[in-house]
């Protein structure tokens, strides 16, 4: 049986394998980026079910803009549905919602969207959904010390550093566990500053087959695990 326990309190999930679960199935892979869409909602309820009070998904990294413009518009459309569908549960639920990454290349109506998601939660504070959306890790380092050059901080410590990282305003902004999907092992850069500490499951599953029960069997062996922080 699984405990809630205290010591999890934030999950990030790299959604890995949309486009291969559509071609093996001979879709387009379109189909397996809305399925995926459609996991992250029911993922984020079992989630808070779990006592989780933050839950970060990558939706899109800097290097996606690689892709093809047809896939690149259709996932962008997406993301405007995605924040709307979070949006109303959100509300409901009171979850704040946090965007990660540059908001300076989305189309001006995703941004509105984002910002106005954002607006509308910023006073919840028992549960946050973080959507990391054109985000990288080595795009989030250098921001942080180009804003940190702006201010002229001759004694630079970890804590000022925080203070000037995408995930400032996180209660626990470093990820307990992080969770990639599809089988593949690599963290591709993600939260560099933040996963330091975290512990990692690389998942078998392609994303759109990882359901509210995979991802109670992620949390039970996290667990199971003792964690040293280098002690």
């Amino acid at each position: 049986m699984l405990i809630k326990t205290n010591s999890l309190k934030h999950i990030a999930i790299i959604p890995d394998g949309n486009r291969r679960w559509a071609r093996e199935r001979g879709l387009p892979t379109f189909f397996g980026h809305k399925k995926g869409f459609d996991q992250s909602i029911s993922l984020s309820k079992k989630s808070r079910e779990l006592g989780i009070k933050i839950l970060t998904f990558w939706a899109f990294s800097t290097e996606n803009w690689k892709r093809s413009k047809e896939e690149v518009n259709y996932l962008m459309k997406l993301y405007e549905e995605m924040i709307d569908k979070n949006l109303k549960e959100a509300l409901r639920e009171k979850v704040r919602i946090i965007h990660l990454g540059r908001k300076d290349r989305l189309n001006q109506k995703l941004k509105e969207k984002i910002i106005d998601a954002e607006e509308k939660t910023k006073h919840f504070n028992k549960y946050y959904l973080t959507i990391a959306l054109d985000y990288g890790g080595v795009d989030e380092i250098l921001r942080t010390i180009n804003k940190i050059k702006k201010l002229k901080i001759n004694n630079l410590d970890e804590k000022i550093f925080e203070k000037n990282l995408d995930t400032k305003d996180l209660p626990y902004p470093n990820p307990d566990l992080v969770i990639r999907t599809s089988g593949e092992v690599r963290t591709s850069g993600f939260m560099i500053w933040q996963t330091a500490y975290s512990e990692w499951i690389f998942y078998p599953k392609y994303f759109p087959d990882f359901t509210p029960s995979d991802l109670e069997k992620c949390v039970k062996e996290y667990q199971e695990r003792q964690r040293r922080f280098g002690k």
